[in-house]
C-alpha cells in the first residue's frame, strides 16, 4: 500500500489541540470576569470597603507571598492566556479562510448566506471584537490599574479613581461599547468553549442546552460590569 504524501502537523498545531487551546483559555479568561464584576460591585459599598477590598487583594497569602504576589500570578496567567488564545484565533481564522476558498481576496458564494459560513453576528464579529477588547483592556489597565491616564483626576484611591472617571460620559459611552462587545465574544465564544471540551450534544445551536447557558454567562458579564459606571454616570454612586 503506497505510503501518504499528507502533511502531518505537529500534535501542538493540530487544529482540534488549537480549539481546545482556544477553549481553555477563553473559559480562564471568563472565571477571571466574573472575579473582578464581583469586586467592581463592591463600588456600591462606599470608599473605604472598595479601597479595603482592593488593598486586601494585594496581601493576600502573605508572607508566603510578596506584597501584591497573587496579582502577578493571576496576571501572568491571563497574559498567557491571552496570548495563547489570540494565537489560536489567528492561526485557526488563516486555516479557516484557506478552505473557505478565499483567492485574490474573495471567497466561493455559499448558498448557507451571501457572506459566507457564519450563522450569527456574534460569530461574525467574533475576530474585530476581540481587537476592540484587546484595546479595551489596555485603557482599562492604564486608567484604573496603572493609573497612568486619568480622566476625572488622578488619585491614589482606586474608588476616586472609579467614580472620576465615570463621572464623565464618553468615558461611560467607550466601556459600554467595549463591553457589547465582550458580551457578544462571550455569547459565541462560551457556547464554543464548552462544545470543544465536549460538553454539547446537539446538533444545532437551537437545541443545544449551551445555548441558554452562553446568554446567560454574557448577560451577567456584560450588565454587571456595566451597573457601576452607569450608576456613577447618573449620580447613584458619588
Amino acid at each position: 500500500m503506497a505510503t501518504s504524501q499528507m502533511t502531518r502537523l505537529p500534535a501542538q498545531r493540530s487544529t482540534v489541540a488549537l480549539k481546545f487551546l482556544m477553549a481553555v483559555t477563553g473559559l480562564i479568561m471568563v472565571g477571571y470576569l466574573l472575579l473582578h464584576m464581583y469586586g467592581n460591585l463592591k463600588v456600591f459599598a462606599g470608599q473605604e470597603a472598595f479601597d479595603d477590598y482592593s488593598h486586601h487583594l494585594r496581601t493576600l497569602f502573605q508572607p508566603y507571598l510578596p506584597f501584591g504576589g497573587l496579582l502577578w500570578i493571576i496576571r501572568v496567567v491571563l497574559l498567557l492566556s491571552i496570548v495563547g488564545h489570540a494565537y489560536a484565533a489567528v492561526t485557526l481564522w488563516r486555516r479557516n479562510r484557506k478552505a473557505a476558498g478565499f483567492v485574490g481576496g474573495k471567497r466561493y458564494h455559499s448558498p448557507r448566506g451571501s457572506r459566507g459560513i457564519q450563522r450569527s453576528y456574534a460569530s461574525f464579529t467574533l475576530r474585530w471584537g476581540g481587537v476592540v477588547i484587546v484595546l479595551f483592556v489596555i485603557y482599562h489597565l492604564l486608567h484604573l490599574t496603572g493609573n497612568q491616564i486619568h480622566p476625572g483626576g488622578a488619585s491614589d484611591s482606586p474608588y476616586e479613581r472609579v467614580v472620576n472617571g465615570f463621572e464623565i460620559w464618553w468615558v461611560v459611552l467607550s466601556y459600554t461599547i467595549a463591553l457589547l462587545a465582550v458580551g457578544l465574544h462571550l455569547w459565541h465564544g462560551v457556547w464554543s468553549a464548552l462544545t470543544t471540551l465536549g460538553a454539547n450534544h446537539s446538533g444545532t445551536r437551537v437545541g443545544s442546552r449551551l445555548t441558554p447557558l452562553s446568554w446567560i454567562v454574557a448577560g451577567v458579564i456584560t450588565i454587571g460590569f456595566l451597573i457601576p459606571p452607569w450608576a456613577i454616570l447618573l449620580g447613584i454612586v458619588d
